[in-house]
Parts: C-alpha cells; structure tokens; sequence
C-alpha cells in the first residue's frame, strides 16, 4: 500500500499513528511527518504515484538540445532584452518556466537553462503575433505605442496605485503620456504644464490626481462614491507613519489574540502542510502547466478527479482542530453571506479598535488596510474574487494556481501583507511627492458646484482654483453597462456604515446595455461635461479614455457644444481578471467647438 502524500523517498515519516476511518468512509493511517501534528493518508496503491508521475513527464527535464542553444536565465535575460527592446530580467524568465510558457532545459541538476530557440517562439508569438492578431481584429490604426508592454506590472501598479484594488482604472503610464510636457511623432502638441489645474469627473481611484502631482500639477477630482473619493484622498494624504505603523501592529495583535481565529489558524497550518505535499505530488507546477497548455492533459477531467481525492483529508483535519467551515447566513447582508465565522470573528476585532482610534485621517487608512485584507478573504475561489458566483467553504482545483486551493479561515495573513505594503507603497510616493494639492470631492459632476466644493474641502485651493480655472480634463468615465461601482465595494460599505449614492451612477452595470442605456448614458456624460465647462478656461483640452464599441462619443461631443479633434486608439494587453481578449479603449480628445 502507498501512502498519501507520497513519501519523499530521502526524507520520509517520521513517527507513528492510529488508524480508522474519517466521516467519508474512507479507511485513512495518521502518521507524524512533521513534529507537533498527525497528519492524514490516505491508502493508495504504490503503482498510482509511478504511473501519474509518468502521465505528467515525472518532473524529468526535457531532453537536452544541442549546447551552444542552452542558456542560464541570466543569459537568457539579456538576450531577451536585446530581442524585445526593454528590460527583461531574470526573474521574469524564471516566471515564464514556472508558469509552463516556456520548456525547462536544464541539464545534469546545474541550475536552471532554457533553450533560446524555445524562448524566441515565445517572444515571436507574444509580440509578433499579438501585434498583428490585435490590428487584425481590432483596426490597423491601432497604436501600439499606446500599449505600454514594455513596462511591467510592478510599475504599472507603482506605489500608491495599488494602495487598494479598484476595477475599471487605468494605468499611470497612460496618464503620464498625456498630461506631461514630451511631444512624439503621436502626440504633436503639449496641453499641460506645472501649476495647472487638472479635473477628473470620474475621479475612481484617483490615478490622475496622484499623476498630476508626480508632475507638478494640481488636481481635482469629482466621483459619486464615498468610498471611492476616500480611497483617493488617502493615496494623497500626509499620514504620519509611525502612528500608523503602531496602530497596524496593535491590530495585528487584537486579531492574533482572537480564540475563534487562532484555532482556524492552527488548522490552516496543519491544512497548508497537508496540500503542499498532495499539490507536489499531483500537480508539479511546471510540468503540469506546461502540459496543460500543450494539450497533453485534460485539465478539467485530471483536477477534478485530483480535488475529490483530497477531500477527506479536508474534512479529517476539520474534526481534528475542532473548526467549522459554516457560514451564519442571517439575512441578505454582504457580511452575512460571504466570510467564514472565524473570519468574521477577526473583522470585528479589528474593527473595534480601528474605530476608535484619536487620529481621522490614520484611522481611515486602518480602515483601507482592513477593506483590502476583508476583500482577500471573502469565501471565493482565488479567480472570482472580483465576481463572486457563490460562496466556497470545501477545498477546489484552482484553475488560476493550478493545483488545489483551500477557503480563508483566517485574515491575520492579509492584514499583515496589506499593512507593510501600505506602509512601503505610502513612503515611495513620499519621496516623489510635489507640493502641489489634489482633493477628491463627493458629488455627482453633472451638477456639482467645483469652486464652492473645492472652497469648503481647501480654501486656498479654492481660491486658486477660482482664479486660475481648470486648465483641461483627463478623465475615463464608465463604460456602459460593465461595471456597478458600489456594489463592487459592498464590504466595505457595510462594514464602515457608509452610505451609498448608487441611483447617481452613470452606465451602471444594473441598467444593461440596451438602446435606452445608451441613451441615457449619453445625457448622463454631456451633462457632466456641460457643468464642467462651467469652471474651466476657454481654451480647456478634454481627453476621455472609453471603449466607444456603440460610436456614442461624437454624439457626446454634440450635446456638449465640443468637437472631438483627435482619437487614439490603443490596446488594452492587461484587463482585470486575467481576461486575455483582444479589446482597445478610444483616448479622445476635444475643445470647444465655438473656439475651433
């Protein structure tokens, strides 16, 4: 008989223990390979792990190609960077053998090599090939300048970006380009300047505002959602960091200290352990991505079978911890239906305390530390976190990590991950940080008083702000019928008591895509437009960045008494949520049409 996991025939079991059978029926031997914990086997034959090890390549390396092809990850690095024209580390190489994009060559266990034949074909049909297959369908008057491939998701999440997740924004890069002084053969003519005032109606997230201050601009953005405007408030927000710092590490503390908490957090332990060993055995990160991708394995049909194998397991160490993967449904609210009980346990002390504290402005960033860490462990599935089918409380097959996952018992984890990223994202802006000032004002921007909102928020922000009016619009307003901007943040309303202003969104996700949609969206966005211009001087530039798939911009431009003077389009290569379609957004650009 073969136990599960494998032994590691080096290594093996340390220890001894009982037999009998779990609540499934399944005959299991509890044996101790780690001290401190029993740990459940399941009976197998010996013959399985051979044949399945067979079945995915046995973690062997590829057959070797000739010697002068090979190359170590370093060399492949810099061949890389010269193919593509950007820098291209040996890191990333590493990634794209991990994730099964490209074969491991590495010969005799002397470190990692690839073949540069193989890693060719895999730049040849990234770019090459993408290139053509996006203009193909797309247009050929795509401009892949507009792509940005060249740099990397780190920097297209620099500092602050990521301060919280928030669907639906664009990257810095493409605001950068616009609104900084360069000029290039597609961009002819330069719009703004330091000391100019900038607008964002459709603020979201607050990319432009901490773009415009990167270079020297100020900034002013309007958006109908509290939340929203507070998570760009604080990307700007002077926070004192050692309060915050000692405030994050008594949190960590309320939650350690939580009963229901740390048993779950026992039981994760023991729970990570036991899919580490079964996620080895069954699905080798490599081998099985890579032939996954080639079509060598029925992924579905192999990780399903593989998921259902380990749920004894899963239920065994529920018993042995005393843990509970249950769900107090009470009623239809969002924190009712989607947080396991020990995890709701740990939310609520860490809330005790965040609501508390002396300092608004820390305790609002306590509060955006602990809605990016409550967003991490709602019960989903790793790749649903942004859409939420149902509520998950068994182990699955993750299709995005390619092995088994399990549900969050425990949020310590994240609100230690979040709170020094925050603490690291807040003093890398610091050191890029101007002077100039940026606020973000709740209201709906078809009828909003900027001057006066602007006036009670910062008075001598007012003041310049009147004087000086604003000197153009870099905005992205909602795409229609794609995105519901409060709901996507539903845990965080209800978990801070916020009140929400849904019935003012603009193309909501809710109200479809129908002609009547259209129509109405199209008033909606003239209307803010029409109000804007209200506050802005005559010879205002206007940039709009949306996928006008139903052509209702010029119509837009119309009702607003603007005309559009140029369209850029350009490809969108990251999409949230992994969704790897060819798609481009339209950057127009506009002026008064009594100007032109």
């Amino acid at each position: 008989m073969m136990t599960y996991p494998p032994t590691n025939p080096q290594r093996g079991y340390r220890g001894r223990g009982q037999g009998g059978l779990n609540p499934s029926g399944v005959r299991y031997r509890l044996r101790a390979p780690y001290a401190g914990w029993a740990h459940v086997v399941i009976a197998e034959r010996t013959a399985t792990l051979g044949k399945r090890t067979s079945a995915l390549g046995g973690g062997q390396d590829e057959p070797s190609a000739p010697e002068s092809r090979l190359v170590t990850t370093s060399e492949a690095s810099k061949w890389a960077s010269d193919h593509v024209g950007y820098r291209v580390t040996p890191s990333n190489i590493t990634y794209l053998v991990n994730y099964g994009l490209v074969p491991r060559a590495s010969e005799n266990g002397r470190g990692l090599k690839v073949r540069l034949d193989d890693l060719e074909r895999y730049y040849e049909s990234r770019n090459g090939r993408r290139e053509s297959a996006y203009k193909s369908e797309l247009g050929s008057d795509l401009n892949w300048r507009l792509s940005f491939e060249e740099h990397k998701e780190a920097e297209t999440t620099k500092h602050v970006h990521r301060l919280h997740p928030y669907k639906g924004k664009f990257i810095p890069q493409l605001v950068e380009y616009f609104i900084d002084p360069h000029v290039d053969e597609f961009k002819t003519e330069v719009c703004f300047h330091p000391g100019d005032i900038i607008l964002d109606p459709f603020c979201g997230s607050g990319t432009t505002l901490v773009q415009a201050n990167e270079l020297g601009m100020h900034a002013v953005g309007v958006d109908v959602s509290l939340f929203n405007s507070m998570i760009s408030n604080l990307k700007l927000a002077d926070v004192d960091l050692e309060d915050l710092e000692n405030a994050i590490y008594t949190i960590e503390n309320c939650i350690a200290s939580d009963l229901s908490g740390r048993r779950a957090r026992e039981f994760e332990e023991d729970l990570l352990e036991a899919l580490k060993e079964f996620n080895c055995a069954y699905f080798p990160r490599k081998e099985f991505r890579y032939q996954v991708r080639t079509g060598q394995i029925d992924e579905d049909a192999y990780a399903s079978a593989k998921a259902v194998l380990f749920r004894p397991v899963y239920e065994a160490l529920l018993i042995k911890h005393g843990v509970s993967n249950t769900i107090s449904v009470c009623n239809d609210a969002f924190m009712d239906n989607w947080y396991l009980d020990s995890v709701r346990s740990e939310i609520e002390s860490a809330k005790r305390y965040i609501e508390d504290h002396r300092d608004p402005l820390v305790r609002d960033m306590l509060r955006l530390i602990l809605s990016r860490a409550v967003r991490s462990s709602r019960a989903t599935t790793h790749s649903d976190l942004a859409t939420l089918i149902r509520p998950v409380t068994e182990t699955y097959y993750c299709a995005k990590h390619s092995q088994v996952c399990k549900p969050l018992f425990s949020m310590l984890g994240w609100w230690r991950r979040y709170a020094k990223d925050t603490i690291k994202r807040l003093a890398e802006f610091e050191r890029l940080r101007t002077s100039t000032k940026q606020v973000c004002l709740v209201g709906d921007s078809r009828e909003i008083d900027l001057f006066g909102g602007l006036k009670a928020a910062d008075r001598q922000f007012g003041a310049l702000a009147r004087e000086r009016k604003v000197q153009g619009i870099f905005s992205s307003p909602p795409y229609v019928g794609m995105i519901d901007y409060h709901e996507q943040h539903a845990y965080a309303y209800e978990l801070f008591g916020l009140p929400r202003n849904d019935e003012a969104e603009i193309g909501p996700m809710r109200s479809g895509k129908s002609r009547q949609a259209q129509a109405s969206y199209v008033d909606g966005i003239a209307g803010v437009l029409r109000n804007c211009q209200r506050f802005m001087a005559d010879d205002c530039d206007v940039f709009l960045v949306a996928n006008d798939k139903f052509g209702l911009y010029p119509r837009i431009a119309e009702m607003s008494e603007m005309k559009i003077v140029k369209e850029y389009k350009r490809p969108v290569l990251n999409r949230a949520e992994g969704d790897k379609g060819a798609y481009c957004e339209s950057i127009f650009h506009m002026r008064r049409k009594r100007l032109l």
